[in-house]
């Protein structure tokens, strides 16, 4: 079962970085052998101080794929002629960028102009998600970093107030099925969303609906006594929010998804049965995440001279 398992990830490698050439799982091993350890310390460490961070490190990585491909333009800082992603209100609430820097610093101190932003943000991922508990996955490098960063580039980021049909749309012009959309969905079991984000679904939903009839009514008490404390108030998607498992599936279960695009997964009969076959089996969810989140990482990548290896994370060379 493992030896059918290694071989099936294996192959699956292959395939997926067969489209992107210069990607290779030992780039670095000549030029910057350490480049894996440097950013696992790094993270390990930011973790053991804020284990919060996991979930910002994870959905930082997912906020730079899904905007011109995976190439770090999210951690590039607005200039006075540039409003660049970051300052998107889709990203405000972005975080991680300090665990990106310092492991570049460290990086850079070690093997300077050699490894990339876009690669440091994809392992520093998952080695978030491995450190909260998830599972542990191989990440191809060989990224270059963009040079673009535009704010109006954020409109291709999913809203939270998406139903299904709208998120396989979006997820499926990346080239992912809806159940590779179940199985990174999956993400929120890290972390948590304002209420900003939901608070719609609490009072004056629809003409026939004060509350969205798909959230349960206590949980909907719960969470509207405690956005009386204002929009910024955050609340967790799971009760484990610093532990990556099938805890956000089990809430989806029970009614209790916080954002319309995390419960419309449950009422869809095209992801139901994914999200209640991940509930009841977290191998299951671990594969299919690994799986759909190293996909997710090759989203159109910057190869030669498409792109460049930044000295700096935050600005363009």
């Amino acid at each position: 079962m493992v030896a059918s398992y290694v071989v099936k990830l294996f192959l699956l490698i292959e395939l997926l970085i067969s489209g992107a050439e210069a990607l290779s799982m030992d780039y670095y091993m000549m030029s910057c052998p350490f480049m894996d350890q440097i950013v696992r310390n790094t993270v390990s460490q930011a973790l053991s101080q804020d284990p919060t961070l996991a979930a910002g490190l994870l959905r930082l990585h997912f906020h730079d794929c899904f905007v011109q491909g995976c190439d770090a333009s999210v951690l590039i800082d607005s200039t006075e002629d540039n409003t660049a992603e970051k300052d998107s209100p889709a990203n405000l609430s972005l975080r991680g960028y300090e665990v990106i820097d310092t492991a570049k610093k460290s990086i850079e101190d070690q093997c300077p102009g050699v490894v990339s932003c876009a690669d440091i943000v994809a392992v520093a991922a998952r080695d978030a998600v491995f450190w909260a508990g998830g599972p542990f996955y191989l990440i191809p490098k060989g990224r270059k970093d963009g040079r673009r960063s535009k704010i109006e580039d954020t409109v291709n980021l999913p809203a939270p107030t998406l139903n299904s049909t709208a998120l396989i749309k979006v997820f499926g012009q990346h080239g992912f099925d809806a159940r590779e959309l179940v199985a990174l969905s999956g993400a929120h079991t890290l972390g948590v969303a304002r209420c900003a984000s939901f608070k719609n679904r609490l009072s004056n939903f629809d003409s026939a609906n004060d509350v969205d009839p798909t959230l349960d009514s206590s949980f909907a008490r719960t969470l509207s006594r405690a956005c009386s404390a204002g929009d910024d108030t955050q609340v967790p998607f799971d009760r484990t929010r610093n532990s990556f498992d099938t805890g956000y599936f089990n809430a989806l279960q029970r009614g209790m998804g916080l954002l319309s695009s995390d419960q419309t997964l449950l009422t869809d009969p095209r992801t139901r049965p994914v999200v209640s076959g991940y509930a009841a089996n977290e191998a299951m969810f671990f594969l299919d995440f690994q799986q759909a989140v190293m996909k997710m990482g090759l989203l159109d990548v910057k190869e030669g001279s498409q792109g460049e290896v930044r000295l700096h994370c935050r600005r363009v060379n």
